[in-house]
């Protein structure tokens, strides 16, 4: 006969699975990062080289190129491990959907890295090629936060993917504005993206910021994310020039050297996080496999009751003092316990209670896990509700997507209501939107 403990311990089992999965999906996350810091350097050096044709420029993105090649086949080994039954449990179908369309877009690179080499295509499409592979990239880890079962876990995960998503915007501002300043001229539309991605990255380092501070230990203030003097100062040159005027081109590589070192700076952020997280990983799984050690036990303990008892019964008559077993006192119930379990215990043997405490004390833990775990992902649910909406203003406005996410700003302002709120509502009346 199968016992509760039985279950009980079928349940710990999964838990380590997917805490097991957790730390394959945290080191799959590292490699992730790594690779996307690579690219976006990649990213920033064709930019400079596009727009100024300098043999210089061309030959650092060469060099560029080969790191991010090395990168790139580690990822893809990463990506395999995944696919082994161990790395199944916690992770959903629309994580490995995620993965597929990544391998998609690292499947294209080289055509991408062949219009860069040969200068056909402009540095802005070149960027726009970069930062759509780039968000492939980070889908993936958006998808690996909101499949994480442990509170803490999903929200150092929370925290690194909008560390990684404020750190791609900064990147995209690094791309911009090189070549801004190469071209020579201050051109109003990209002026505007540029406004646009410095508040857009500070939006993601707030949501860091308040997430992290469930984790003393990340030093993520803001003075140490913030720009340094000198981009602010080159900020404010390209931005605010008048529309079509000259630039001098000699800013363009003190911005892109100024912007790598902030981004070396939010690598470092990234590490720290990413190094926590896997450390988290490992401790949870140790913690869970300790708590299987007693459990397991008992459950041999158990089963030597049951045959104890059970072994008699194909014989006449009842073992020695085995008829004294409901006279004994039953042992006192903690009293920590709720008055509904107190009741249950309270005709139950020795091992049942042991079994029924270790049942309710897991239930109830579980229980808060999903109740500050829900807490967590609400962050993640307002973005995916922002980029539903995003992407149906998109399709039926003709809007780009900065355009999109301004129009839902500007419309939470006018109304004082918060961004996911008008997204939610926008999501609502899509039916009745006219076709643009």
């Amino acid at each position: 006969m199968i016992s509760g403990l039985h279950f009980l311990i079928v349940a710990k089992h999964c838990e380590i699975a997917q805490l097991e999965a957790l730390a394959d999906t945290s080191a799959l996350v590292d490699t992730t990062g790594q690779l996307v810091h690579a690219l976006q350097r990649e990213r920033g050096l064709s930019s400079l080289y596009l727009a100024s044709r300098a043999d210089a420029a061309h030959a650092a993105w060469l060099a560029q190129v080969h790191n991010a090649l090395q990168l790139e086949d580690a990822l893809r080994a990463s990506y395999e491990n995944l696919h082994t039954p161990r790395g199944e449990p916690g992770h959903g179908a629309r994580l490995f959907n995620r993965m597929a369309y990544a391998v998609q877009g690292l499947d294209a690179l080289p055509l991408l890295r062949d219009q860069v080499a040969a200068s056909r295509w402009s540095a802005a499409r070149c960027t726009a090629a970069y930062v759509k592979l780039i968000a492939g990239l980070l889908a993936v880890v958006f998808e690996a936060a909101d499949s994480a079962a442990d509170p803490d876990v999903s929200r150092l995960l929370v925290v690194l993917f909008n560390l990684m998503q404020g750190k791609e915007l900064a990147g995209q501002e690094r791309a911009t504005g090189s070549a801004m300043l190469a071209s020579g001229v201050a051109c109003p539309t990209a002026q505007q993206r540029w406004l646009n991605l410095i508040d857009a990255q500070e939006r993601c380092f707030q949501v860091c910021r308040q997430f992290a501070t469930h984790t003393p230990e990340l030093d993520l203030s803001a003075a140490r994310m913030a720009p340094g003097p000198d981009i602010e100062r080159l900020r404010r040159v390209g931005t605010t020039a008048l529309a079509n005027s000259a630039l001098d081109t000699a800013l363009s590589p003190r911005w892109f050297e100024g912007c790598t070192q902030r981004m070396d700076a939010l690598r470092t952020c990234e590490v720290h996080v990413t190094d926590r997280l896997t450390a988290l990983c490992h401790e949870r799984v140790a913690t869970a496999r300790a708590e299987l050690g007693p459990w397991a036990r008992l459950q041999s303990q158990s089963l030597r009751h049951i045959l104890a008892d059970v072994a008699p019964i194909t014989q006449l008559g009842s073992p020695p003092g085995a008829s004294g077993f409901f006279d004994e006192p039953t042992p006192d119930v903690p009293r920590s316990m709720p008055d509904t379990t107190r009741a249950g215990l309270a005709h139950a043997p020795l091992l049942d209670q042991s079994i029924l405490e270790l049942v309710h004390a897991q239930t109830q833990r579980l229980q808060d896990m999903a109740i500050e775990l829900e807490g967590v992902r609400a962050s993640l649910g307002e973005r995916k509700l922002i980029e539903r909406a995003k992407g149906l203003l998109m399709a039926r406005q003709a809007l780009t997507e900065e355009g999109a996410y301004q129009l839902l700003r500007q419309t939470a302002m006018n109304q004082g209501r918060r961004i996911p709120d008008v997204a939610q509502a926008l999501l609502s009346l899509a039916d009745v939107l006219p076709p643009r």
